[in-house]
């Protein structure tokens, strides 16, 4: 059988650059143990389950050596779309898409995974497939060795009764899961926390869980949306100025919006939060990543507010019209993975651009030392500086 071509796969629509590549030795790992496991122990394409697949390197490398059937689950819209992509340019077809549920894992006897990066979003993963896979089922999950924790193990062992690390090739290292454990009734996630008034839902894979992270947190009190008061009478908070100094009203921070949009919009903190002090306006949230569609959906649910807030599981909302939005409210990730890459970011002040009427504004917090200033006013146009703290600053920019 000839080796799979991994080098003619590409990560589009995200974000592409030298550094940034569409496989990696995990992957290759993966495919080698599943292959090997399946012809051991009889396993169909239909009996196996692929969960984390970034640009579908894994499904299509065992499609392609005769494995039909595959069951698939992607967390992001790029994932997706790139394993489509892929898929198309190889020839290749015989797979499905997935959500993290019963569809995805009943019956299966082999599952593979990319470990995430979060413990919590591990443990969702765990117990899915110890509730819903076969009782024979095996976990074989890889990763890049310096992102690995015995932290990963332990998780694994809550929903496993054998957990075994194997040795490390070429950076790389793969944990074999065996001996599903009986389950507790509901499973652990989502999760709820509550935050002066606000109502927080999380799945494992959301970031920064159920908290309100600290940009959001900002972001919220530049757009006087800090508190349950606030969320309560509509009153008006102060904004810093730069370097912790006095600054004006947040009343007048944004003019009178009628279509917002929360784009990466998490777990829907700023959505739901804009959507109970502005029930005039129509708000829509969008995010890559599936876990957080599903929680801000959740959150909106749980704030009274799901029919004047429309969650999309979309790529830098991709299905949203051109100068459709009057707001557009932003905290961009700077990680792509593993990676620190601004790539995210612009793509994302890129979309804001799109989405934009002229004279609309886009609201963005981000970290301070990343200085996206000048990206911004090229983007999108004038830039001002509402609120720095010693960690975030918000901006706002003007659509020309």
């Amino acid at each position: 059988m000839p080796d799979f071509p991994y080098d003619r796969l590409r990560r589009r629509p995200d974000v592409e650059a030298p550094n940034l590549q569409a496989h990696d030795a995990t992957d290759v790992l993966l495919v080698d143990r599943g292959l090997a496991l399946a012809a051991e122990h009889g396993i169909s394409g239909a009996e196996v389950a692929v969960i984390g697949d970034e640009y579908g390197a894994i499904t299509l490398a065992l499609t392609d050596a005769g494995l039909a059937g595959i069951r698939v689950h992607q967390d992001l819209a790029t994932g997706r779309r790139a394993l489509a992509s892929n898929a198309a340019e190889l020839g290749l077809a015989g797979f499905s898409a997935h959500e993290l549920d019963r569809s995805l894992l009943e019956g299966a006897r082999l599952v593979l995974m990319q470990l995430p990066k979060a413990l919590a979003e591990l443990e969702e993963i765990a117990d899915a497939v110890a509730r819903w896979a076969a009782p024979d089922a095996v976990l074989v999950a890889g990763g890049r060795v310096k992102h690995m924790t015995l932290a990963q193990n332990e998780v694994l062992g809550r929903s496993f009764g054998r957990v075994q690390a194997q040795r490390a090739e070429r950076k790389s290292r793969l944990v074999i899961a065996s001996e599903p454990l009986p389950v507790p009734a509901g499973p652990p996630f989502p999760v709820t926390a509550q935050h002066d008034g606000l109502t927080l839902v999380a799945h494992g894979g959301a970031f920064a869980g159920a908290k309100l992270d600290i940009g959001t947190r900002v972001l919220l009190d530049v757009l006087g949306l800090g508190g349950s008061q606030l969320l309560k009478n509509g009153s008006c908070a102060a904004v810093p100025g730069p370097d912790g100094a006095a600054g004006r009203s947040s009343c007048g921070v944004v003019n009178a919006a009628e279509t917002v949009v929360d784009l990466g919009c998490g777990t829907g903190a700023l959505a739901v939060s804009y959507a109970l002090a502005h029930p005039e306006a129509r708000v829509i949230a969008t995010d890559r990543s599936a876990a957080a569609a599903a929680s801000a959906r959740a959150t909106a649910a749980a704030n009274g507010v799901a029919d004047r807030v429309t969650v999309m599981h979309d790529d830098a909302a991709s299905e949203l019209a051109e100068g459709s939005a009057d707001l557009v409210l932003l905290n961009p990730p700077f990680h792509l993975g593993s990676s620190v890459h601004t790539g995210a970011a612009t793509r994302l002040f890129e979309a804001s651009a799109r989405l934009l009427r002229p004279g609309g504004e886009l609201l963005t917090v981000y970290n301070s030392a990343l200085g996206y200033r000048a990206e911004l006013t090229r983007l999108i146009g004038p830039t001002e500086q509402l609120a720095r703290t010693p960690k975030f600053t918000v901006m706002r920019s003007v659509r020309r």
